[in-house]
């Protein structure tokens, strides 16, 4: 017998529906997608106007300064050197210390010197006795010659041994000098006040009249010195700046330092010179500035940044530092809004900055609005919406002046 199976009641769901349904919803997901990438494009600046910040940038007087590297010297530097010959006997000072101008340091042995000012002084001796005989004898000849006692050629005679025993005994004087002076070239003295370094000898060395190697060096620290070097070409446009009139001279020339472990040296100092050659290696010009060093913090040798006051812009405009990006070429630039509500790229001349600011001494007038915040969404010639830098929602609050605390 044949079988039969359950006829299947199912609905038939033709293929041609079920395609269609999924295109619909492929289109449907495509056009949200659209919508999304809509709104992000316009919240990104590309298609609407971009929420920006700005400042209005005013003008005020501001100190302009430069920087420059250097190191520290001292005011006086003596290296102190045997003037004659002989063995260190003793020394007397504290290496690192103090020293007094005149205070003995060392003492060579004597004893050659003492005997030959001893003999100085015993051939002067000779020499006097000698003179006071001649004396006697010219007196004598003379009285006797002018009686005709004894002949004219004798008298002269007697007149000039006088002279010779004057002239030996100053032979003899100069002598004794010398060997004072040689004697007391054995006492080493300090030839200034100041510190005094290590000892490079010791009792017992053989020391040489002027010899090359020092036996110590005595420096007055009392005030150093700042030795800096500035480029020729930036001293050209400093004066070019003064002559143009966009900077007015300062009125004081006060030097801070910085030290090599970034803090500020608390004194004050003041620029003494500035060397009138440029120095054709590296095409610089020599300055030099003094500081009061009472209590002995700058040493010589050190490593120091010198700030120097260049002049006073009058006019200058104050603006965040993350408002001004630079090109390829180092150009400095901001972006302003304009009247029409637009962004526009400005050439601005930042070359020093105060605190977190840079000082635009070009590129900018009074009453520019300054973009300082939401520069990642916006792109030069598009259309901004400007509020106040800073405020909490869009429009709210008054735009702020571009310009830093004094």
């Amino acid at each position: 017998m044949r079988q039969f199976s359950p006829r299947d009641t199912r609905p038939r769901i033709p293929i041609s529906s079920i395609q269609a349904g999924a295109v619909a919803l492929a289109l449907a997901a495509l056009a949200l997608s659209g919508c999304g990438d809509g709104a992000a494009n316009a919240q990104a600046g590309f298609g609407g106007p971009a929420n920006v910040g700005v400042l209005v940038a005013r003008t005020e007087p501001v100190t302009l300064t430069t920087e420059l590297q250097g190191r520290t010297s001292a005011v006086l530097v003596s290296e102190v050197r045997p003037q004659v010959g002989g063995i260190i006997k003793s020394r007397h000072f504290v290496e690192g210390g103090m020293v007094r101008a005149g205070q003995l340091l060392y003492q060579i042995d004597p004893a050659t010197y003492q005997a030959a000012y001893d003999s100085a002084r015993a051939g002067m001796a000779q020499a006097e006795a000698a003179r006071d005989s001649a004396r006697l004898k010219a007196d004598r000849y003379g009285a006797l010659a002018a009686t005709g006692a004894v002949s004219k050629q004798d008298n002269d005679d007697a007149q000039s041994a006088f002279k010779q025993a004057q002239a030996n005994v100053a032979f003899q004087k100069a002598a004794v000098d010398a060997a004072r002076i040689n004697l007391n070239f054995t006492r080493v003295t300090a030839p200034i006040s100041g510190r005094i370094g290590k000892s490079t000898v010791t009792p017992g060395a053989l020391v040489t009249a002027s010899q090359v190697a020092p036996l110590a060096t005595v420096q007055k620290l009392d005030a150093v010195y700042v030795d800096l070097n500035q480029s020729s070409t930036d001293l050209l446009k400093l004066r070019a700046r003064f002559s143009s009139g966009q900077l007015d001279q300062a009125g004081t020339a006060a030097v801070k330092l910085i030290l090599e472990d970034g803090s500020e040296y608390p004194i004050e100092g003041r620029l003494a010179f500035s060397d009138v050659t440029v120095d054709p290696g590296t095409g610089s010009i020599g300055l030099r500035a003094v500081f009061a060093n009472p209590d002995g913090a700058l040493l010589p040798g050190m490593y120091v940044r010198a700030r120097l006051t260049t002049g006073v812009a009058a006019d200058a405009i104050l603006v965040p530092q993350t408002a001004v990006v630079r090109d390829a070429k180092g150009a400095a630039s901001v972006l302003v809004v304009t009247a029409d509500n637009k962004a526009q790229t400005r050439t601005v001349t930042a070359d020093q900055t105060r605190g977190d600011k840079w000082v635009i001494t070009a590129g900018l007038k009074p009453g520019d609005k300054v973009i300082v915040e939401g520069l990642q969404s916006v792109r030069p010639g598009g259309e901004v919406v400007a509020q106040a830098a800073g405020s909490p929602s869009k429009g709210n609050g008054a735009v702020q002046t571009a310009a830093g605390k004094r």
